[in-house]
């Protein structure tokens, strides 16, 4: 059996993209790969709290790996810290890595880079699709995502904190990408068919601006 070993940031593509794993014969999803902040507490980039994705990981049954980063985080660091838990789970027996990216060529050529060399296998579940087939995909499927992070010179602050859903995605301004591929924004999922149970979440009023992106708070209910 190929153990996969997935990058997981809790948002609706490695979602899709675990749910796509998990249902494929050939693979076995052995565990959650997971960067967060060690300064705040927060996932990398969507800045969810870690009780969040501590809910999110129990709801998924899986077990998980937690890498904690500086920010900002020198590049060196980076890749020692990634240098670290690979070899940690090759000799766990992962055969493969798994990344939710769809059509960013600089990002995939960049993970496959980093893997160079080592025995194991880079798997992209969602790469090349239509994005607006994949969120449709996601969608249909009965998952539910919040958005949580956006840029807000690309999208409105007022989707802060909304469900993505039809209604939503018809809203979007027309040169945004339905899933946010361009860094547009970025979504915690709280439920749907692999989630044992519903991550009950609160939309608090708390707003933080940073350099480039706008954070709305979610805490647990």
């Amino acid at each position: 059996m190929n153990k996969v070993m997935l990058s997981f940031s809790g948002g609706k593509d490695s979602v899709l993209a675990l749910h796509r794993l998990i249902n494929n014969p050939n693979y076995e999803v052995s565990n959650l790969l997971i960067t967060m902040s060690e300064d705040y507490n927060r996932s990398s980039i969507h800045g969810i709290r870690n009780e969040l994705i501590e809910a999110q990981i129990e709801a998924l049954n899986l077990p998980a790996k937690k890498v904690f980063l500086p920010d900002p985080c020198p590049n060196e660091v980076y890749e020692k810290a990634m240098s670290d838990v690979m070899n940690e789970a090759i000799q766990d027996g992962v055969t493969h890595v798994a990344f939710g990216d769809i059509n960013l060529k600089d990002i995939r050529d960049y993970r496959e880079k980093q893997l160079e060399g080592l025995p194991v296998d880079v798997l992209f579940p969602l790469w090349d699709e239509p994005t607006s087939g994949l969120i449709e995909e996601f969608i249909q499927l009965g998952y539910k995502t919040a958005i949580t992070t956006l840029d807000p010179n690309k999208v409105p602050k007022a989707f802060l904190g909304r469900v993505i859903d039809k209604s939503l995605l018809n809203e979007l301004p027309k040169d945004v990408d339905p899933c946010g591929e361009n860094g547009e924004f970025h979504t915690f999922t709280y439920d749907g068919p692999l989630f044992k149970q519903k991550v009950d979440l609160k939309l608090t009023d708390k707003i933080v601006k940073g350099t480039y992106y706008w954070y709305r708070d979610f805490v647990l209910s």
